[in-house]
């Protein structure tokens, strides 16, 4: 889907050139577009590199375990099985704490290995179990108080005040985060209900 999007918006970009007589500025535009994909994608790499190393250092130094013990009393509300179990508990802490920091390159791997630990306690391993999906959507529509990614990308396009956008992050990311545990919960308790009314018919 992604590379067709792209090819339709090459497409449209030679058409209009060619069309407005802008041909020569569209070909300019390729090399100088290259340069400085290049250019941001190392320097998020160095972003994602940088944040990987700390969240891994803090989840060898114990930090990690005592940032769980903190979000305890609302995690275990929002992930009870991993809470019991332990297992991808931590994990899920690690993604949590660096969509944080904005940083969500580096809470991918925690993601997956979280995952990977909460599926072996999905008793319909073909499907992800509502946890799984909840951690998927939060992961997606995280909160998030330093958007370190979003003010690296600003630095590198050339931003006099990179933080101007600070005070936006937060209400959006309070609100995306809101709306997600809303509809998450709205679907478990659906599911909930469906499948004690199922079982009531069958008795």
């Amino acid at each position: 889907m992604l590379g067709k999007i792209f090819g339709t918006f090459c497409t449209l970009s030679l058409l209009f050139g060619i069309l407005c007589g802008k041909l020569t500025d569209v070909a300019a535009a390729i090399p100088d577009g290259a340069a400085k994909a290049v250019e941001v994608t190392l320097t998020l790499l160095g972003m994602m590199c940088l944040w990987s190393g700390v969240l891994q250092v803090l989840s060898d130094a114990g930090v990690i375990q005592k940032i769980a013990r903190t979000f305890a009393p609302f995690l275990r509300h929002v992930f009870p099985k991993a809470y019991k179990t332990g297992e991808g508990y931590e994990e899920i802490c690690a993604t949590l704490s660096a969509n944080f920091l904005g940083v969500g390159n580096a809470a991918t791997p925690f993601a997956l290995c979280a995952m990977k630990k909460m599926q072996g306690h999905n008793p319909h391993p073909e499907s992800a179990d509502n946890e799984q999906v909840t951690l998927a959507v939060l992961s997606t529509a995280s909160l998030t108080l330093v958007p370190a990614n979003l003010l690296a990308l600003r630095r590198a396009a050339g931003s006099q005040n990179p933080f101007s956008i600070m005070i936006p992050v937060w209400i959006t990311s309070i609100l995306c985060v809101s709306f997600a545990l809303f509809l998450t919960s709205f679907l478990r308790i659906r599911e909930r209900f469906s499948h004690t009314r199922a079982s009531k018919k069958h008795d």
